[in-house]
């Protein structure tokens, strides 16, 4: 740094004159102490040496030394405990800072730039991605992630489990979206890939074992701690994390995923291929598909099972759900195969019920003969059947129904109403109307026919449309009454009638 003739004269004026220190001519000039220094060296004045002050550790840096210099690994925490039982005074902090300047640094490890043929080899991991919430469910958010490491494809799916089902789906929708597989599949230490490992001795998980088995593909795991090893993988999920995911907007999971694949096969696929820039990864992708292993006639079985014992009710509880059955069944071992999409519930190879999958928490999915059924066969079923259609349709419902007990108002004519209220004006309106009743302080169906009638809009009917879900109303047949009576009447009764009401 050039300065002007005029500051050099003030560093030497108030260094020489004033007694000033090089720190405070630095400060009141505005220049680095450096520079001011540099003034006084060009004018034949010797730099500075600043005496280096002592440290209490001083006293026990050889031992601090010769310990680190054994045990290279030792925690400083334990150094701490160490040194203080030899009379070290000073505190944990600052003396870990200290321990961290004497620790030896390892050497730098340099690496080689890995290349593979096509075809030849692809990456495979989990990433998380936060939670997602389903009704009551909380559940985690986790993307399978698999990764040509010659073309650079990507494969993205999203579920809310790393379970081993989901693993092998994550697989097998890849495999088929690519028409292929490649010939090994490197994994690090998941729990659905290596169980144990002991050196170089790796035992798999049998299922994957079977699963590649029936893919032809080599299951490969990388080195402990060597996640450079599949590199290609880990930076695909930092690139989905920054290119796909941030700010990214959703309705459900199926929204999720069918974005996922729309941006795998746009910008993922349109951008230059790191192994050779001139060229796009869907371009390097078309080389390398048709060289795949070809896939099997028949896919892999990738459906959950699980055994379940059944209770005294006639539902089966699965994955934070109950699902039900017929209830001849209860109190027996049944067995449940869910796909994503459906549950079915089966007794030996005889499938006795199926129903649509739900991701909530605490939902009771039935079947409505299931349950009327067993409502014939028990004489106060329908009471407390009532009670729980209500209470899990309409979430103040249990409320209501306490507040009612309370105020000595019988349960079964109150179950009663507020079911016919819900079928005749749908369970949106009759929450509105029971919130308005709790709010009001008056705990009867009534009330809440009259909340019912004071919200009803225009487009709904006073009374429902169709007639009620009973068969004994169903099955009437009303005959037509013959008019000709009427007609056998004398006219002059008729007039006679009418004067005798004008008058």
């Amino acid at each position: 740094m050039t300065i002007s003739a005029d500051l050099e004269a003030k560093i030497l004026r108030y260094y020489h004159v004033e007694k000033w220190r090089v720190g405070t001519i630095a400060n009141q000039l505005n220049v680095h102490g450096g520079t001011v220094q540099r003034v006084l060296a060009q004018a034949g004045l010797p730099k500075a040496v600043i005496k280096p002050q002592e440290s209490m550790i001083d006293p026990y840096l050889p031992f601090i030394l010769e310990q680190l210099d054994k045990y290279p690994t030792l925690t400083a925490s334990r150094l701490y405990d160490m040194v203080c039982e030899r009379g070290y005074p000073g505190g944990a902090n600052h003396f870990r800072h200290l321990i961290s300047l004497y620790r030896k640094k390892p050497a730098a490890e340099a690496y080689l730039r890995l290349r593979t043929l096509p075809a030849e080899q692809a990456q495979v991991d989990w990433g998380h991605f936060g939670y997602i919430t389903i009704g009551k469910a909380k559940r985690a958010l986790s993307a399978f992630v698999m990764v040509l490491s010659f073309s650079r494809k990507v494969f993205l799916r999203f579920y809310l489990n790393q379970q081993m089902e989901n693993f092998l789906r994550g697989h097998q929708e890849a495999f088929e979206q690519w028409d292929g597989v490649p010939r090994v599949l490197l994994y690090d230490n998941l729990k659905s890939a290596v169980l144990e490992r002991q050196g170089n001795a790796i035992r798999f998980h049998p299922t994957l074992l079977d699963f590649a088995a029936h893919y032809r593909f080599e299951p490969r795991p990388v080195a402990v701690a060597r996640g450079n090893e599949k590199g290609r993988v880990e930076r695909a999920i930092r690139y989905i994390r920054s290119s796909f995911f941030a700010g990214r907007q959703w309705r459900d999971l199926d929204d999720l995923n069918a974005q996922a694949k729309a941006w795998c096969d746009g910008p993922a696929s349109n951008r230059p291929c790191p192994e050779n820039k001139s060229q796009t990864v869907h371009e390097v992708y078309l080389k390398e598909q048709p060289k795949l292993i070809a896939l099997p006639d028949n896919p892999y079985p990738t459906d959950e099972k699980e055994t379940v014992k059944v209770g005294k009710t006639p539902y089966i509880r699965f994955d934070l759900n109950d699902y039900s059955i017929p209830h001849t069944y209860t109190k027996q071992s049944l067995t449940v195969t869910a796909t994503l999409d459906k549950v079915s519930i089966l007794d030996g190879m005889e499938k006795i019920a199926e129903h649509a999958r739900c991701f909530d928490k605490g939902r009771q999915i039935e079947t409505p003969a299931h349950i009327e059924e067993l409502i014939k066969r028990k004489r106060q079923a329908s009471q407390h059947r009532g009670q729980d259609r209500l209470t899990q349709t309409i979430p103040c419902g249990m409320a209501f129904i306490e507040r009612a007990a309370e105020a000595g108002y019988p349960l079964k004519s109150i179950v009663s109403q507020l079911l016919q209220l819900l079928d005749d004006y749908g369970a949106s309106a009759l929450e509105a109307a029971m919130d308005e009743a709790l709010v009001q302080r008056v705990f009867h169906p009534n009330r809440v026919r009259l909340n019912l009638e004071k919200n009803r809009t225009s487009e709904k009917p006073l009374i429902p449309l169709s007639l009620p879900n009973d068969k004994r109303l169903q099955e009437v047949i009303v005959k037509p009454h013959s008019l000709q009576s009427y007609d056998q009447l004398q006219p002059a009764t008729i007039h006679g009638e009418c004067d005798n009401e004008q008058e």
